[in-house]
């Protein structure tokens, strides 16, 4: 009889042993799923880019990596400037208006002078929009943050303008909501520059925006959509509350 009772003992200690082991393992399991839903910040991500710069388009490439890897936190907005035109191509996406946004967060960042390819995070900080590793470490430190704004909305597209309704919370002092339309993709074959005889494919073209004053948190506006945007081409609609330092404090993908 003793030879019996000691492993059937035995026995029963190890199943008991394995069965805590693994209740802890589904506590961690679910403490790891609690953290990833935590993960609801904002990532905007702004790149000041060119056709006419070659050290622009694996930027450009970096840029669309990051939108499909975290679609839910990653707002990715191409902007590109018009001071690269002088070298011989005129870059058909390029804007006098976005080479003067680029001014005014480098005059923030205290930065000499405009580069590309430029990348802003949240309008908080910048870097070489090319670098993939920063980029990765950069997008996982702010969608860790909570936002300060929410936004709600709904648009409906018509045939030259998008409308719109939002509902925001959080703080809205000292702030202003940004209409950002984005062309989805479009390939151009470049015929001249320092990207001369290449065929480019651009993504999260930036072709209009437009600020408006936040009465409350309830309101409403348009956007007109540009004749740059072809019938059948996709473009989608983004919402940002932005402070008068440039810093983003809140972002929605609307759906039209």
């Amino acid at each position: 009889m003793k030879r019996l009772i000691i492993p059937s003992l035995f026995a029963i200690i190890l199943t008991f042993m394995a069965f805590k082991e693994f209740n802890e393992s589904k506590s961690s399991d679910t403490i790891g799923e609690s953290s990833v839903i935590l993960e609801n910040g904002i990532v905007v991500l702004e790149l000041f880019t060119s056709q006419g710069c070659s050290s622009c388009p694996p930027a450009d490439i970096q840029l669309e990596r990051a939108k499909n890897e975290y679609p839910e936190n990653v707002f990715a907005l191409s902007y590109h400037v018009d001071y690269w035109n002088y070298i011989g191509w005129k870059d058909p996406f390029s804007s006098r208006a976005f080479t003067i946004k680029q001014q005014a967060y480098n005059r923030k960042f205290e930065s000499q002078s405009n580069y590309t390819p430029q990348l802003v995070i949240n309008g908080v900080e910048h870097f070489v929009g090319s670098n993939g590793a920063k980029l990765t470490s950069k997008i996982h430190q702010y969608r860790n943050k909570i936002p300060e704004n929410t936004i709600k909305a709904v648009g409906t597209r018509g045939e030259d303008r998008i409308t719109f309704k939002y509902d925001i919370g959080g703080i809205l002092k000292n702030k202003k909501l940004r209409a950002v339309l984005v062309l989805d993709e479009r390939t151009t074959q470049v015929k001249r520059g320092e990207n001369k005889n290449r065929t480019l494919k651009n993504a999260n073209i930036v072709i209009a925006e437009k600020y408006q004053e936040i009465l409350s948190g309830k309101g409403s506006g348009f956007i007109e959509i540009p004749k740059i945007a072809k019938e059948n081409e996709k473009i989608s609609f983004i919402l940002l509350i932005e402070k008068n330092n440039l810093e983003i404090t809140g972002a929605e993908k609307v759906e039209i």
